[in-house]
């Protein structure tokens, strides 16, 4: 199954360093039963993508979580790490995509990386700094949420993930 992992920038270095990446929580996100219901059309491509905007949208609560601890340095840009595996499970009781999944991802299993590209730093700083807000319904903090989720992200092949970390050291 094609799942779809919240990650951060620290978390592309760790995979460039370990080859594997460590979903916290054992969550991802992916195409699931109770996500195609949830959409009265579409494609599974489009489908596709809202399990990866999903996880973009988890990737800034992951963001928000290290600003607030004073990881400045860290940059402000959402990052998916799509892979291909075969142990997960289902987790409806927390959201139509989301999906548990044991232990790390290794390399091998990853299909794509996508990043932010630096024109939306400003926008996913401001959105993390909001995105519980607009997660209990606020409609100023779901304007800034939206500002950076109008920023597509970039599509890596994993063989960039190196070149793409040392770029932002």
């Amino acid at each position: 199954m094609r799942v779809y992992v919240p990650a951060t920038w620290p978390m592309l270095r760790t995979l460039v360093k370990t080859g594997v990446v460590d979903p916290i929580g054992g969550t991802a996100f992916a195409l699931t039963p109770a996500l195609r219901e949830a959409y009265i059309s579409g494609d599974d491509e489009e489908l596709e993508f809202a399990a990866m905007t999903h996880a973009a949208r988890a990737s800034l609560r992951l963001l928000s979580v290290e600003f607030g601890l004073g990881e400045d340095s860290t940059p402000a840009r959402r990052v998916v790490v799509s892979a291909d595996l075969e142990n997960v499970t289902l987790r409806p009781d927390l959201d139509d995509g989301v999906v548990r999944i044991s232990g790390a991802v290794p390399f091998e299993s990853i299909a794509a990386v996508h990043v932010d590209t630096e024109e939306a730093e400003y926008a996913v700083r401001e959105a993390a700094g909001a995105v519980d807000a607009a997660d209990l319904g606020d409609l100023d903090a779901e304007f800034l949420v939206g500002e950076a989720e109008d920023h597509d992200l970039a599509w890596y092949d994993p063989s960039e993930v190196a070149f793409l970390v040392e770029g932002q050291a």
